[in-house]
């Protein structure tokens, strides 16, 4: 496949422009359909003429389905998506830098979407399609799955469909709330998750930082005791990484230790810690649920981030703790592989 891939390049040059970019086409219906020609168009940088001529090559091939509603994907433009996607991968090189990836930080596996979601957001859906991919393989049923919160897990739940593997799972969330957006904070996205997949959930209503005399409180609560324990035996750990000042903003952090973070150089955030360009903890919050030290070789960690923004949070935090899994998309990864 590959020597062939290569002969197509030297040949038909063209040939592969065309079909990358109706590929495109296709997995952006998918991740977004129904869909208007002007906001396909829109979204994909793409003329509307460009785009219209396409869009009826399409329609006669019988992948895409035009109605009053938008266009939508046929079965066969599903199963076209399904069976071309190992393929682009190897057209448009990205098999080559997971590989690349993989060795640079150190993580076993190295998953690469294409896109940068710091430009498309529907990139950080295709994140989450692949997360949720690796969940279907790897988990259990009765397995425990505790997730963290944050925009792009968000989107890894958006993406969750039920499963034989995941429909008696249990999700959880790995941290207390930070007092933002309830559709991005970690209990949000454990029970969204745990309903698409028809599984099952538990909540941790605490906030997520809280003074050392409330928190070690709260902590000998037997509810709280028994919830934190649960969420420690977790069988996968889903989470994010944050840009340091990014996510300081996000917990209101004091003047003090924002101009503290800024002296020590933090650029990434994971967990509650915020750590320097390499990869050394700076500081850490006082928050209940997950820590970096309850990480053990018998769970799967997953690092899900992208967004060429991120390719030095990302950096720093792998070169402290390399994930298991690492799922991020072409702009991340082109950014991490230059540096």
């Amino acid at each position: 496949m590959r020597n062939v891939i290569e002969l197509q390049k030297k040949l038909l040059p063209d040939l592969l422009d065309v079909m990358k970019k109706r590929y495109r086409i296709l997995q952006y219906l998918r991740l977004r359909q129904p869909v208007g020609r002007r906001t396909l168009a829109r979204s994909l940088d793409l003329s509307e003429r460009v785009l219209r001529s396409e869009v009826m090559f399409l329609k006669e091939q019988n992948l895409v389905h035009i109605g009053s509603g938008g266009m939508t994907l046929t079965e066969g433009g599903e199963n076209l998506l399904e069976g071309l996607e190992e393929v682009m991968k190897d057209v448009s090189g990205l098999s080559d830098m997971e590989s690349q990836l993989a060795s640079e930080l150190n993580v076993q596996q190295a998953i690469i979407v294409s896109g940068n979601s710091d430009r498309y957001s529907w990139v950080k859906k295709e994140m989450g399609r692949a997360c949720v991919r690796q969940m279907k393989e790897q988990l259990e049923p009765q397995d425990v799955v505790a997730v963290a919160g944050g925009t792009t897990l968000a989107a890894v739940a958006e993406m969750m469909s039920p499963d034989d593997n995941v429909s008696s799972v249990s999700f959880v969330p790995a941290r207390g709330g930070l007092g933002e957006k309830v559709e991005i904070q970690s209990n949000t996205i454990s029970s969204t998750m745990a309903q698409k997949a028809h599984g099952n959930y538990r909540l941790l209503h605490v906030p997520d930082q809280l003074s050392d005399e409330t928190r070690e409180s709260l902590v000998l609560e037997p509810g709280i005791k028994e919830l934190l324990h649960l969420i420690r035996q977790a069988k996968m750990v889903i989470h994010g990484v944050g840009e340091a000042e990014t996510m300081a903003a996000r917990r209101k952090t004091k003047a003090e230790t924002l101009e503290s973070l800024k002296d020590k150089q933090a650029v990434a955030e994971a967990f509650g810690y915020y750590f320097d360009r390499t990869g050394c903890i700076v500081h850490k919050e006082n928050t209940i649920g997950l820590q970096l030290d309850d990480l053990s070789s018998n769970q799967v960690v997953m690092t899900v981030a992208g967004g060429a923004s991120k390719a030095e949070a990302i950096t720093a935090y792998m070169k402290y703790r390399p994930s298991d899994v690492l799922i991020t998309d072409e702009g991340a990864a082109q950014a991490m592989l230059r540096k």
